[in-house]
Protein backbone atom coordinates (compact mmCIF):
# COMPACT_ATOMS: atom_id res chain seq x y z
CA UNK A 1 0.00 0.00 0.00
CA UNK A 2 1.38 3.34 -1.00
CA UNK A 3 -0.66 5.96 0.86
CA UNK A 4 2.02 8.60 0.39
CA UNK A 5 1.90 8.30 -3.37
CA UNK A 6 -1.91 8.51 -3.29
CA UNK A 7 -1.75 11.66 -1.16
CA UNK A 8 0.76 13.22 -3.55
CA UNK A 9 -1.36 12.30 -6.58
CA UNK A 10 -4.49 13.87 -5.10
CA UNK A 11 -2.59 16.97 -3.99
CA UNK A 12 -0.83 17.56 -7.30
CA UNK A 13 -3.99 16.93 -9.33
CA UNK A 14 -5.59 19.74 -7.34
CA UNK A 15 -2.60 21.99 -7.86
CA UNK A 16 -2.26 22.34 -4.08
CA UNK A 17 1.04 22.91 -2.33
CA UNK A 18 2.28 20.75 0.50
CA UNK A 19 2.09 23.84 2.67
CA UNK A 20 -1.61 24.40 1.96
CA UNK A 21 -2.56 20.76 2.61
CA UNK A 22 -0.38 20.54 5.72
CA UNK A 23 -2.00 23.67 7.11
CA UNK A 24 -5.53 22.36 6.47
CA UNK A 25 -4.60 18.94 7.92
CA UNK A 26 -2.94 20.53 10.95
CA UNK A 27 0.43 18.89 10.38
CA UNK A 28 3.85 20.18 9.42
CA UNK A 29 5.02 20.46 5.84
CA UNK A 30 8.02 18.28 6.65
CA UNK A 31 5.74 15.55 8.06
CA UNK A 32 3.51 15.67 4.96
CA UNK A 33 6.62 15.45 2.80
CA UNK A 34 7.82 12.42 4.75
CA UNK A 35 4.40 10.79 4.29
CA UNK A 36 4.45 11.43 0.55
CA UNK A 37 7.92 9.90 0.37
CA UNK A 38 6.86 6.88 2.46
CA UNK A 39 9.29 7.73 5.24
CA UNK A 40 6.53 7.70 7.87
CA UNK A 41 3.50 5.52 8.46
CA UNK A 42 0.52 7.73 9.23
CA UNK A 43 -2.21 6.86 11.70
CA UNK A 44 -5.76 6.48 10.50
CA UNK A 45 -6.67 9.80 12.12
CA UNK A 46 -3.85 11.52 10.22
CA UNK A 47 -4.97 10.00 6.93
CA UNK A 48 -8.51 11.14 7.72
CA UNK A 49 -7.33 14.71 8.33
CA UNK A 50 -5.33 14.71 5.12
CA UNK A 51 -8.26 13.31 3.12
CA UNK A 52 -10.45 16.08 4.54
CA UNK A 53 -7.78 18.66 3.67
CA UNK A 54 -7.70 17.26 0.13
CA UNK A 55 -11.52 17.21 -0.02
CA UNK A 56 -11.53 13.56 -1.06
CA UNK A 57 -13.16 10.56 0.62
CA UNK A 58 -10.67 8.57 2.67
CA UNK A 59 -11.69 5.47 0.73
CA UNK A 60 -10.44 7.10 -2.45
CA UNK A 61 -6.98 7.42 -0.94
CA UNK A 62 -7.00 3.75 -0.01
CA UNK A 63 -8.15 2.70 -3.48
CA UNK A 64 -5.40 4.78 -5.08
CA UNK A 65 -2.86 3.42 -2.60
CA UNK A 66 -3.70 -0.26 -3.06
CA UNK A 67 -1.66 -2.69 -5.11
CA UNK A 68 -3.49 -5.48 -6.90
CA UNK A 69 -2.19 -8.08 -4.45
CA UNK A 70 -3.68 -6.08 -1.58
CA UNK A 71 -7.18 -6.20 -3.03
CA UNK A 72 -7.58 -9.85 -2.16
CA UNK A 73 -10.13 -11.81 -4.10
CA UNK A 74 -11.31 -8.90 -6.26
CA UNK A 75 -11.14 -9.86 -9.91
CA UNK A 76 -8.32 -8.04 -11.69
CA UNK A 77 -10.71 -6.49 -14.24
CA UNK A 78 -12.91 -5.13 -11.46
CA UNK A 79 -9.83 -3.79 -9.65
CA UNK A 80 -8.78 -2.05 -12.87
CA UNK A 81 -12.22 -0.49 -13.25
CA UNK A 82 -12.18 0.60 -9.62
CA UNK A 83 -8.80 2.26 -10.13
CA UNK A 84 -10.00 3.98 -13.30
CA UNK A 85 -13.09 5.29 -11.51
CA UNK A 86 -10.97 6.59 -8.64
CA UNK A 87 -8.62 8.34 -11.04
CA UNK A 88 -11.53 9.76 -13.05
CA UNK A 89 -12.95 11.28 -9.87
CA UNK A 90 -9.73 13.27 -9.64
CA UNK A 91 -9.93 14.26 -13.29
CA UNK A 92 -6.76 12.23 -13.90
CA UNK A 93 -5.99 10.57 -17.19
CA UNK A 94 -6.17 6.79 -17.33
CA UNK A 95 -2.44 6.41 -17.90
CA UNK A 96 -1.90 7.34 -14.27
CA UNK A 97 -2.64 3.72 -13.34
CA UNK A 98 0.88 2.71 -14.30
CA UNK A 99 2.34 5.76 -12.56
CA UNK A 100 0.59 4.68 -9.38
CA UNK A 101 2.50 1.42 -9.61
CA UNK A 102 -0.57 -0.78 -9.96
CA UNK A 103 -0.75 -3.80 -12.19
CA UNK A 104 -4.40 -3.62 -13.10
CA UNK A 105 -5.97 -4.99 -16.22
Amino acid sequence: MNVGQAIRLCRTQQGASQSAIAHRANCSVSYLSMLENNKRDPTLSTITKIAEALHVPIGLLFVLAADQNELGAIDERIAYQLMQSALASLGTSTNMTTQMGGHYG
